[in-house]
């Protein structure tokens, strides 16, 4: 996926606290202090408060909470979690998670080996989603969508499987529109949080 593709925008960008670049906002991940300074996570930007922005990979927000930029960010004092890079990693991947069971919900999501392959046939998947700890083997059986962000392969097993209500899922497709640009937006920014690649290997 091209980063930064669905945010060009006038205005649409916010300044990284660790790189000092100026980004697209769905490039970023934003943190707002609580009510007692704790820094956290706002993967939905819905937060109220002054926003701390981070470049949504893992080398910005490493260095964000090892030298705590976020103090200098929120011009106030800030104090760090103990587990500031797993939890936001967990609220991402649990964002993700609910919107493709939104989409499955509205049957726009689907899942199962021989039923994406089948909607890829048809083309009426438009995203192919593979968990990351699937059989490298079996995955690459499926090939993605020629279209634009048709990839998505930084979900765990699990994680995938919580979309549909089930202990795993390897296999999973979008086939509708409506949720399609939300969850690949996202998928990008967990992707660039855990080095993972969302493309699929050449054969």
């Amino acid at each position: 996926m091209t980063r930064g593709a669905s945010s060009k925008t006038t205005g649409q960008t916010r300044r990284c606290i660790a790189t000092g670049e100026d980004l697209p906002k769905d490039q970023m991940i934003r943190f707002a202090l609580s009510p007692d300074g704790v820094v956290t996570p706002d993967v939905a930007s819905r937060l109220p408060g002054r926003g701390i922005w981070v470049s949504a990979t893992r080398s910005a927000l490493e260095l964000a909470i090892s030298k705590n930029l976020f103090s200098r960010g929120a011009k106030a004092k800030a104090t760090l979690p103990d587990d500031l890079y797993a939890l936001t990693d967990r609220l991402l991947a649990r964002r993700i998670s609910d919107l493709i069971s939104m989409a499955r919900r509205s049957g726009q999501a689907i899942q199962g080996f021989e039923t994406v392959k089948g909607a890829l046939i048809s083309e009426k998947a438009r995203v192919l989603i593979q968990a990351h700890d699937g059989s490298g083997a079996q995955k690459q059986k499926l090939r993605p969508p020629t279209n634009e962000h048709s990839y998505i392969g930084c979900l765990t097993s699990a994680e995938l499987g919580l979309a549909f209500g089930r202990d795993y899922v390897i296999h999973a497709a979008l086939t509708g529109h409506g949720l399609r640009k939300s969850i690949t937006a996202e998928a990008e920014r967990l992707g660039g949080l855990r080095d993972a690649k969302n493309k699929a290997k050449a054969k």
